[in-house]
């Protein structure tokens, strides 16, 4: 279900790109998940813009030898970098695989980061399967719209 400020009557649409900008984030204990995944798919993610955060990035860059926009680390405010990109409509896609096992010192920021893409109606992938489905859906290399809240009449009846 989408979240909406008020209802789906303040919806608006917008079309992801056929080239996505895709996140890349990982938790210590699934980075290497999230490289071995990577290198597997490397052909698929060099057709798009990616970006990580911190270490990940690095670690990402030197495997792929792929251009990767890497934000500061997650505990360090990356996470929110990653989140404020996607409110910015700078992110059209992300893989965050996660560690449900290992509790975090930056839960809010990782709570908060799955939230706005969650807001901004974005794909998310938090595991190897549903990151293999979003990146092998026929969607994946298209124009394809979607719907997005309408802040600008969110903004407007609050006044």
């Amino acid at each position: 279900m989408l979240i909406t400020p008020r209802s789906a009557a303040s919806c608006t649409t917008s079309t992801l790109a056929a080239r996505k900008r895709i996140a890349l984030v990982a938790h210590d204990h699934c980075k290497g998940f999230l490289l071995d995944w990577a290198e597997r798919h490397k052909a698929a993610l060099s057709q798009h813009n990616l970006c990580a955060t911190g270490t990940t990035g690095q670690l990402l860059s030197k495997r792929l030898e792929l251009p990767i926009e890497s934000m500061i680390s997650g505990p360090l405010g990356g996470d929110q970098q990653v989140g404020a990109h996607i409110a910015e409509q700078k992110i059209d896609m992300l893989v965050f695989f996660w560690d449900p096992f290992e509790p975090q010192p930056h839960d809010p920021d990782i709570k908060a980061l799955l939230r706005v893409a969650a807001v901004w109606n974005i794909p998310v992938a938090s595991n190897e399967c549903t990151a293999d489905y979003l990146l092998s859906s026929p969607l994946m290399n298209q124009p394809h719209q979607h719907r997005i809240p309408d802040y600008n009449a969110y903004l407007k009846g609050r006044v």
